[in-house]
């Protein structure tokens, strides 16, 4: 139900390149290619933005004006094609253009004037390597701001947006040849059923697929077995951990009558972790953390919550292996 073709984001390009062609007096055909391709639809909305920068890129940077496509023994028309197809368990959506490609030697000349690089290893750099300069934050080949692109907001911020995404992104590209940019993207991104619950004045979700029940329970049947908090669920033993001191968050609050219980199996064994609040069900798309934040013990990513906050997803069967 999710999956949705490409051509909700492809419908809109002939339209900016007619609008282009006319802002920058150029004369460009668009060929559109692999339309009926599909996409989850969080990929479609999220990718469109990045597109039309790419597209902006190309009118503006790559293909030529019409007499300077004609010095260089080129075709007055240019050609901007953009094609999406399928490749394993992916999509990869394809950006490009027949115009003045990137030049090695001018990037490498900006790279050192900006102190990027040292003239010896911008020297030593080949030409595909000197043209991956332009993915760096911030760096732009523009000589002046303009409306259409070269406003700091640089290729790297399209190379973020799809990384955050779960995909790849590349760059190749040939002097007065042209550049094709390759986007490749998840199929579909991870979708899961999920418990949202809160922990003082945050929200966290945990995956369905780790939680048995919910229960509430009564202070007065909180009972302390070898020094640490337990109850009976149905006749067994039900070790209880209080969220919050867990997280390294604010405590649940201790002087309810009742307690939310979120009774989860990891293994064998099933252990209840005491939260403030049961908030309910919700399907939730997993968003990576990023590199940096990959590694946090406890945490497998965010999610964007319906009111536009995020909210962390748990990784609870950490949280047992780290306590025993």
């Amino acid at each position: 139900m999710r999956m949705v073709p490409v051509s909700f984001t492809f419908d809109r390009f002939p339209r900016l390149i007619r609008d282009l062609c006319k802002t920058l007096n150029k004369n460009v055909e668009l060929v559109l290619e692999g339309e009926d391709t599909e996409l989850d639809r969080t990929v479609i909305d999220e990718i469109g933005d990045p597109m039309v920068h790419l597209i902006r890129n190309s009118m503006d940077h790559g293909i030529e004006h019409p007499d300077e496509r004609k010095a260089l023994g080129k075709p007055e028309k240019g050609i901007l094609k953009i094609s999406a197809y399928q490749e394993g368990s992916g999509v990869v959506i394809e950006v490009s253009d027949d115009g003045a490609g990137i030049d090695p030697d001018k990037v490498r000349k900006k790279a050192v004037e900006r102190g990027i690089l040292s003239e010896d290893r911008a020297a030593s750099m080949s030409d595909e390597e000197i043209q991956q300069i332009v993915l760096l934050p911030g760096f732009s080949m523009a000589k002046q701001v303009t409306d259409l692109s070269g406003r700091g907001v640089g290729m790297d911020a399209v190379k973020s947006k799809v990384e955050s995404l779960g995909g790849q992104f590349d760059l190749a590209s040939k002097k007065n040849e042209g550049t094709h940019v390759y986007i490749r993207l998840p199929l579909t991104l991870a979708i899961v059923l999920s418990l949202l619950i809160k922990v003082g004045d945050e929200t966290y979700a945990i995956s369905l697929e780790n939680v048995e029940e919910t229960i509430m329970v009564r202070r007065e049947h909180i009972k302390t077995v070898h020094g640490e908090p337990t109850t009976l669920l149905r006749g067994e033993v039900l070790s209880l951990n209080d969220l919050g001191y867990v997280l390294g968050a604010d405590a649940v609050a201790h002087d309810k009558d009742e307690y939310p219980v979120v009774v989860v199996r990891i293994g064998k064994n099933k252990i209840g972790f005491i939260v403030s609040e049961l908030i309910g069900q919700q399907e939730i798309v997993i968003k990576s953390l990023g590199r940096f934040l990959s590694k946090i013990d406890g945490i497998t990513g965010g999610t964007i919550l319906g009111d536009g906050n995020v909210a962390l997803i748990l990784d609870v069967a950490s949280f047992y292996s780290t306590k025993g």
